[in-house]
């Protein structure tokens, strides 16, 4: 039997029966243009750690209201009204294979694993290290054995959990959904890549997630670069209240440009999704690229002012710093 008959998903304009791809003209990013990035200029230095103020603990969740809690990278802590959910968690010292080498974690999470509410589910966008961290997978699951948290992720991931120890895991391709409840999980597009090994690349799939109770919409985006996608995620799921988007991890451009955004970038994806408010991630925890750790939010503020919006409509949180923020609808 070829691997094209044997495939569990169906062909689309995203998956040709064998691997995964972005949509439209790809983008060559083979060994050679990664030999050339590494072999370019030095990356600038950043500082081996970031000791951030303390935040207090995430405050009681009122009626009506999300509570959202920044651990680092990608990682959120999302409280709904009767639902608790963490996106790509990782709280382990490295985003690697192994634990004594690779990109190591210069800020701590700013919350402890050990401190976090009882996980009603888990959203993993793709299977990068810094995303799907096994590790921090297996601690929530032996947190919560009687219930352990509901783990929805993209195609693909669900056998290499299970592989990994960690069986149930729901795959969705871009806009099916799921139920949690009252809670609708959309997985939505994204423009990046997947691979663990060199041998697995593009073979799952990547995405983020629309979350939506009662009238209320949050988007998870996921990693991802620039496109069309963000307008197709409004037109389809509706305008989100809240939208949590990439803006680091970005330099240089003409290696990072298919598969992350920029925070000029990121600013137009906001306006593209119609989002009301909008709050950066994937910066300043891991050293991935070539820009310097506070170029993100810097860039970020010079790109809204240009952008003409207020401040508070695309910011970011600091480290264990958790906000309140009404949920209409809800």
């Amino acid at each position: 039997m070829s691997r094209r008959s044997a495939t569990p998903y169906p062909l689309s304009d995203h998956y040709d029966g064998e691997h995964f791809f972005n949509p439209g003209p790809r983008v060559p990013r083979g060994p050679a243009s990664l030999l050339r990035w590494r072999m370019g200029n030095p990356r600038p230095p950043w500082p081996k750690s970031v000791i951030d103020p303390p935040y207090p603990p995430p405050p009681p969740l009122p009626a009506g209201h999300l509570g959202l809690s920044f651990i680092g990278h990608a990682s959120f802590l999302l409280r709904l009204p009767g639902f608790t959910l963490l996106t790509d968690p990782i709280f382990s010292d490295r985003c690697s294979p192994v634990s004594w080498a690779g990109p190591r974690r210069v800020r701590p999470p700013g919350l402890a694993l050990a401190a976090l509410p009882a996980i009603d589910a888990i959203l993993l966008s793709h299977n990068h290290y810094d995303h799907l961290d096994l590790p921090s997978l297996r601690a929530l699951r032996r947190a919560q054995p009687d219930a352990p948290p509901r783990i929805v992720t993209t195609l693909g991931n669900a056998a290499f959990l299970t592989r990994a120890g960690l069986p149930g895991a729901q795959e969705l391709d871009w806009w099916q959904s799921t139920r949690l409840g009252a809670l609708r999980i959309t997985a939505t597009p994204a423009r990046h890549f997947a691979a663990r090994t060199p041998f697995d690349r593009n073979r799952t799939l990547w995405g983020g997630f629309m979350l939506a109770l009662g009238g209320a919409r949050i988007l998870f985006g996921g990693d991802s670069g620039t496109g069309a996608h963000w307008s197709e995620i409004r037109q389809r799921l509706g305008a989100p209240d809240v939208a949590l988007l990439p803006i680091g991890a970005y330099e240089p451009r003409w290696f990072m440009g298919p598969v992350h955004m920029n925070p000029e970038e990121a600013v137009a994806a906001h306006r593209d999704l119609g989002a009301a408010r909008s709050f950066g991630m994937h910066f300043g925890t891991f050293h991935l690229t070539d820009e310097p750790i506070d170029a993100p939010c810097e860039a970020l503020v010079e790109a809204r002012l240009a952008a003409g919006l207020q401040p508070d409509s695309f910011t970011t949180l600091g480290f264990g710093e958790s906000i309140l923020l009404p949920l209409p609808g809800v």
